[in-house]
């Protein structure tokens, strides 16, 4: 028991022994050297920022045009012989509340299964949004940005009708199908 009292004795004086011996400034010089000769090196000047131009905003004009990333479908359209506009009653539903995949364009939107519920009988189609959402869909409800209604749904493909301008003012129905996603 004697050795290990004296043991923690030394210990302490041990650590301060270490310490003393490494304070000596003898090893310092260099870095004393280097030091001075740093504060003694003129300085640098920072050069001013530059002047940028202010940010012109651009507004997109062709907003009830075909969207150019995705193909265009077959629509014909009949031209009535002495070119004047045609009259078409078919109009967008603008007064209705919008559904939830309305927001999204039917190029971003992907079938990946189906849904049948016993007691109706109605077969219902699973839409993921391409943010991680899964939607039900199934005859008489919209989706995509031109105003595509469901018109039949199948265990492998969605058919829908779109409203789509014509370019002269007037709308026209365009057929869009939506297979399922393997």
């Amino acid at each position: 028991m004697n050795s290990r009292y004296f043991l923690r004795a030394l210990m302490p004086l041990t650590i301060a022994v270490v310490v003393a011996g490494c304070s000596g400034e003898e090893g310092y010089r260099d870095l004393d050297e280097f030091m001075s000769e740093a504060r003694d090196t003129p300085r640098g000047e920072v050069e001013p920022l530059p002047e940028f131009e202010a940010y012109e905003a651009f507004t997109y004009a062709a907003a009830d045009r075909r969207s150019p990333f995705e193909p265009p479908a077959e629509v014909e359209i009949a031209l009535e012989e002495d070119d004047e506009e045609p009259e078409s009653e078919i109009q967008p539903d603008e007064d209705r509340p919008s559904e939830p995949l309305e927001r999204f364009a039917i190029g971003d939107l992907a079938m990946v299964g189906t849904l049948q519920r016993d007691d109706e009988g109605r077969l219902y189609a699973l839409i993921s949004d391409g943010q991680g959402g899964i939607h039900r869909v199934t005859v008489g409800n919209y989706m995509g940005e031109n105003y595509g209604r469901v018109e039949r749904v199948t265990e492998s493909q969605i058919v829908l009708r779109e409203i789509v301008s014509d370019g002269r003012g007037g709308w026209v129905k365009r057929p869009r199908t939506m297979s399922l996603q393997e």
